[in-house]
C-alpha cells in the first residue's frame, strides 16, 4: 500500500507542493521559535509549552514525510489526454439520479484529491469506481449500504 501510485490532477499536485513547502518553511520556522522560547523558561521537565511544540513538531514532520512519499509517487493526469468518449480520472460527468431524479455532477479524482462536498469523487469510490470506462448514456448501477442507486451518464466533459 505505501508504494501505491497517487494520481492527482494539475491542481491537486500543486496543492500538495504548496502545503510542503509552507511546513518545510514557515510552519516549521514557527514551531523552531515555539521549542526556543518554551526552553527559555528553564526546566523541560514540568513544561506543557515544550511538550506541545515537541508534540506538534512530530506532526509536522510526519506530514512532510508523508507529502514527499506521495510526490514521489505521484502521476498526473494530463487534462488535455482525458477523454471524453469514455469515463476516466480527469472527466467530469453530468449524471441524472434516477432515484432522486434530478442531474448531478461529479469530477472523478485519485482518492488523494477526493472532496465529496466539491463534487470531487475518488476513482476508488463505490460511484468512481462504478463509472470508470462507462459511455454516455449508460445506465450505471452503484452499491450503497442502503442497496442501489441507479445513474444515467449525461454527459462527460474534460
Amino acid at each position: 500500500m505505501i508504494n501505491k501510485e497517487v494520481v492527482l490532477t494539475y491542481e491537486g499536485l500543486k496543492k500538495l507542493e504548496d502545503e510542503l513547502e509552507y511546513l518545510k518553511g514557515v510552519k516549521r520556522r514557527e514551531i523552531a521559535e515555539r521549542i526556543k522560547h518554551a526552553l527559555s523558561f528553564g526546566d523541560i521537565s514540568e513544561n506543557s509549552e515544550y511538550d506541545e511544540a515537541k508534540n506538534e513538531q512530530a506532526q509536522v514532520e510526519g506530514r512532510i514525510a508523508q507529502l514527499e512519499s506521495m510526490l514521489k509517487r505521484a502521476r498526473v493526469i494530463d487534462e488535455d489526454e482525458v477523454s471524453t468518449e469514455k469515463v476516466s480520472i480527469g472527466s467530469r460527468v453530468r449524471l441524472y439520479d434516477m432515484e432522486f431524479d434530478e442531474e448531478v455532477e461529479y469530477l472523478i479524482v485519485g482518492s488523494t484529491e477526493a472532496d465529496p462536498a466539491k463534487s470531487k469523487i475518488s476513482n476508488e469510490s463505490p460511484v468512481g469506481r462504478a463509472l470508470i470506462g462507462k459511455h454516455k448514456g449508460d445506465i450505471v448501477e452503484v452499491a450503497v449500504p442502503d442497496g442501489t442507486i441507479k445513474f444515467k451518464i449525461l454527459e462527460i466533459l474534460k
